[in-house]
């Protein structure tokens, strides 16, 4: 069983950062993709950032440019950087893992992190 355990979550006012962590139980890279999802009050689950096969990264419109999404050396944290923060961005922070293994994708995901933005 995998976990994920968020943290870095926490309250800034708008213009500024703040880096997200998840620490996994084993290698991130032992994942086909690994990401971060978000969820704001009264709205569904977005995906924020990926990295998918160890080196492709996507991101989503709002993040492209503001957001940096990495894994440490260590290769068991994942890491969410966000700059140029908007009261927009608040919301539940979640980090998301999922390998595929026989045509089966399995997927963990953290408990969340809050983040709010003050304007």
């Amino acid at each position: 069983q995998v976990q994920l355990v968020e943290s870095g979550g926490g309250l800034v006012q708008a213009g500024g950062s703040l880096t997200l962590s998840c620490e996994a139980s084993g290698s991130i890279f032992s994942f086909d993709d690994m990401g971060w999802y978000r969820q704001a009050p009264g709205k569904q689950r977005e995906s924020v950032a990926h990295i998918s096969g160890g080196d492709t990264y996507t991101f989503a419109d709002f993040a492209e440019g503001r957001f940096t999404i990495s894994v440490g050396n260590a290769e068991n944290t994942l890491y969410l950087q966000m700059n140029s923060l908007e009261s927009e961005d608040t919301g539940t922070y979640y980090c998301h893992v999922a390998s595929i293994r026989a045509g089966v994708w399995s997927d963990y995901w953290g408990q969340g992190t809050q983040v709010t933005v003050s304007s």
